[in-house]
């Protein structure tokens, strides 16, 4: 697969079959999407294209300040496409200057002058240009013009979508993670470094590796106790079984929402390197003990929980 973050450099595509949008989490919906592009692209003996956007649209064209919280990271989503078989992702910088541009602008200037497309594959909501001005039917006046085939994506489809990505996020926020794997496809995962903390952990026999977030814009699952497995530094060698509590810490009467890990039977040094930790088990509820050796009591049985699911999942 080719990543491309330079339009103003972009190959001639063969044939090119192409589908926009953000793809965040690029889930069991997505995929259907992307299958459908797959086999557009076989028939006509094309290339598949995929555009999307850097950052995420709803930075630049709202004036909401809440955070927007996402899936994937930028590197996350292109792995994902690429494990997809996507032949081409283009990454679009999305700036003011390309939210204002005129839909007539998107279509002849960028859509058409830049990719070619053979076929479009697009949903019948898609909106583009200014303002949002441009939609499906404005598409379906300029393909006879241009020479390009466009191909609705039912609306089914696309309400499936929005309605998984909405609840893939609000169900890792809500701790349900069995659900949010479901829907997505893989094991919901995300980065962070290993940070100095207060070494509590190791006075009761629970080690942990507490992390920085890379990306903060990636969205972390709700406070609680999850069964998890780790991969140190980006290895694919070896993923080591843990467990990893996410919260203020309510039994030392802690203030800041910390993530920390205790991988199982592993005792190294890995301050200020990388971790992906994989989701796989709720487990519990942040709850406040009556002391440290009621906390070092429930501890035994979270990992005993935490291995159980592992071993057998």
């Amino acid at each position: 697969m080719q990543v491309h973050t330079n339009i103003e450099s972009l190959p001639s595509f063969r044939n090119a079959v192409v589908t926009i949008g953000t793809f965040d989490g690029v889930h069991i919906g997505h995929q259907k999407i992307l299958n459908q592009l797959k086999q557009e692209a076989k028939l006509v003996d094309g290339e598949t294209v995929v555009i999307t956007f850097h950052p995420h649209p709803k930075k630049v064209v709202t004036t909401n300040a809440d955070p927007v919280y996402l899936l994937n990271t930028p590197e996350e989503k292109i792995a994902l496409l690429e494990k997809q078989g996507i032949h081409h992702v283009v990454i679009i910088p999305f700036t003011e200057a390309f939210a204002n541009q005129t839909a007539t602008e998107y279509i002849e200037h960028f859509l058409w002058q830049k990719f070619k497309p053979h076929t479009l594959i697009i949903g019948y909501d898609h909106k583009f240009g200014k303002n949002r001005s441009g939609d499906y039917h404005l598409l379906e006046k300029y393909a006879p013009e241009l020479g390009f085939r466009l191909i609705e994506i039912p609306e089914h489809l696309l309400n499936e979508v929005t309605v998984s990505s909405t609840r893939i996020r609000h169900d890792l926020k809500a701790g349900k993670i069995n659900e949010a794997n479901s829907l997505l496809g893989y094991t919901y995962s995300f980065e962070g470094k290993v940070i100095e903390g207060n070494k509590l952990g190791r006075t009761i026999g629970f080690p942990t590796a507490n992390l920085q977030i890379l990306n903060e814009e990636k969205l972390i699952p709700g406070n609680g106790v999850y069964a998890v497995s780790v991969i140190i530094e980006h290895s694919t060698i070896h993923a080591y079984h843990g467990m990893m509590n996410i919260g203020i810490r309510p039994t030392i009467n802690g203030t800041n929402r910390v993530i920390e890990v205790n991988i199982f039977d592993f005792n190294e040094d890995i301050y200020g390197q990388t971790l992906r930790v994989f989701v796989h088990q709720f487990l519990r509820h942040e709850q406040k003990f009556a002391g440290l050796d009621a906390l070092k009591g429930q501890l035994a049985e979270d990992r005993k929980n935490a291995e159980a699911f592992l071993i057998n999942n």
